[in-house]
């Protein structure tokens, strides 16, 4: 192939990729696009819309590490995202699953409950029956039901945090709380009170005891260690959030990890356990130290 036609060849083919993108952005959110697009983890969906409730959203997908047979249990990392409990489906983070997956963690991420059809603390409910569901059929998949872990971004850091943290979500559902061993939270609403900015008010506004809808009123030296950060240019959920939580877990005398991230707003939070993006700050490799720390 002459040399004037290998380069039409290449522009062609760019021309192609770039319709292609163009026509994946307009169908789909920006994070489907990324999800759809970016590189994965070497690690295995294992299984996808597993039912652990009644409920058409109480779906949950499986991912696992590769691994040979005969080996132990793996620890089991239950991952809720955010969304601003209104947006978000599990499918469009497959690639968190699949990075934590081969971190070593036999990963579920489980949708919930989003607003308007649900409200609080329906969708805490839910992260609850999750946990349940992963005490009765983790090992179905390898994994270990003793040794769980929650992880959550935003939203869902806040859903990781009450889940973990007031045990009652867990015992009203049949779940143990003794088998979550540790939880991290990425840039978390944690105390928020009073209620000012529009989705808080939204979404639980109609509590009857505010107080009790706060993580940081739930600390005590039974609390499971907890691993939490923050971006320093996170100007969506303030870092007041995570320096606030930490104090009070330091003052119950339960082991906390804070970390603050340079550079980091609120989404990159999350984006930086993506391959794509995984040298920005060291959140995958950090947090799951920590993790499998506890969990081990």
């Amino acid at each position: 192939m002459s040399e004037p036609a290998r380069t039409t060849r290449r522009l062609s083919l760019t021309a192609v990729a770039a319709s292609l993108a163009a026509s994946l952005a307009a169908a789909c959110s920006p994070l489907s696009l990324f999800a759809t697009l970016a590189p994965r983890d070497p690690a295995l969906r294992s299984a996808r819309g597993l039912a652990y409730g009644a409920q058409p959203h109480q779906r949950l997908d499986v991912y696992a590490p590769r691994r040979g047979a005969g080996q132990a249990a793996l620890p089991v990392a239950v991952f809720f995202f955010g969304g601003s409990w209104d947006t978000g489906r599990r499918q469009d983070y497959g690639w968190v699953g699949q990075a934590l997956a081969a971190k070593g963690f036999l990963t579920l991420v489980p949708d919930y409950g989003l607003y308007p059809q649900i409200r609080y603390p329906d969708f805490l409910t839910d992260g609850a029956l999750a946990v349940r569901w992963a005490e009765q059929h983790a090992a179905e998949y390898g994994g270990d039901p003793r040794r769980i872990v929650l992880v959550g971004h935003s939203a869902g850091a806040y859903n990781a945090a009450m889940v973990a943290l007031d045990r009652r979500y867990l015992t009203a559902v049949g779940a143990d709380p003794g088998h979550i061993k540790a939880w991290g939270g990425l840039s978390g609403p944690y105390d928020f009170l009073p209620l000012t900015d529009p989705v808080a008010i939204r979404t639980f506004g109609e509590a009857r005891d505010l107080p009790a809808t706060q993580p940081t009123a739930f600390v005590s030296a039974r609390s499971p260690p907890a691993f939490l950060a923050t971006g320093d240019r996170d100007t969506l959920v303030y870092p007041k959030n995570t320096i606030k939580l930490a104090a009070r877990y330091r003052a119950a005398g339960v082991e906390v990890e804070e970390r603050h991230y340079p550079g980091l707003d609120h989404v990159n939070m999350v984006l930086a356990l993506s391959r794509t993006l995984r040298n920005r700050a060291p959140v995958l490799q950090e947090m799951t130290d920590f993790l499998h720390a506890h969990a081990d």
